[in-house]
């Protein structure tokens, strides 16, 4: 079983996402103590945003200047990490209604064609089946319900990249009201921390 946590979090040791999962591959680690565990922070490792010289380079590099051929060497990496993974933690906080660029920059190299998707005469064809996606989702505010879910741009943009990708076991485990006062801080942690500890969406991916 292999598991693939990431988290995205600017906000070091304050970040809620960070401790959420944390808390949701300790949790998946006790059940599957035989677990392989790889972990990417995006915050603080250089994550290259998608350019057009990227996206044109040749499949064997050849003739590619070396900081390219970097960039590139860091996004193939990536895609593979996340197409060996059975599970998938997503640390996913809420900044301006939607995802951390360093995120958004992960994502980007997971959408190749050919190896995420596929486009046929019925239409998009998600390859990456059978995978669990398990996301701590943290906001400022609450955005599960009108008129403030109009704004959510973070957690319905993950279901559909994703569900894009053809993974359809998704779970969010989420913190909300995180800049509402102290008290609703931490009982929205107290609740997401309850969740894990519960572990009843925490199932691996079979």
């Amino acid at each position: 079983m292999k598991i693939l946590h990431i988290d995205s979090g600017i906000l070091g040791e304050h970040s809620v996402s960070r401790r959420l999962t944390s808390a949701i591959v300790s949790q998946l680690k006790a059940d599957r103590p035989d677990a392989e565990i790889t972990y990417r922070d995006l915050a603080s490792e250089r994550v290259p945003h998608l350019t057009g010289a990227q996206i044109m380079a040749p499949a064997d590099l050849e003739g590619v200047d070396a900081a390219l051929a970097a960039d590139v060497r860091i996004g193939r990496q990536m895609l593979e990490e996340f197409l060996a993974a059975d599970t998938v933690v997503v640390g996913a906080p809420m900044y301006n209604f939607s995802i951390p660029s360093q995120l958004k920059a992960w994502i980007d190299r997971l959408a190749v064609a050919g190896k995420t998707f596929r486009y046929t005469e019925a239409g998009p064809e998600g390859l990456a089946k059978g995978k669990k996606l398990i996301v701590a989702s943290t906001r400022g505010g609450h955005y599960s319900v009108a008129p403030a879910s109009a704004m959510d741009h973070q957690e319905t943009y993950l279901r559909s990249v994703f569900g894009f990708f053809g993974i359809t076991d998704i779970e969010f485990i989420r913190a909300e009201g995180l800049n509402l006062g102290p008290d609703q801080k931490q009982f929205a942690i107290a609740e997401a921390e309850k969740t894990i500890a519960e572990g009843n969406v925490l199932k691996l991916a079979s």
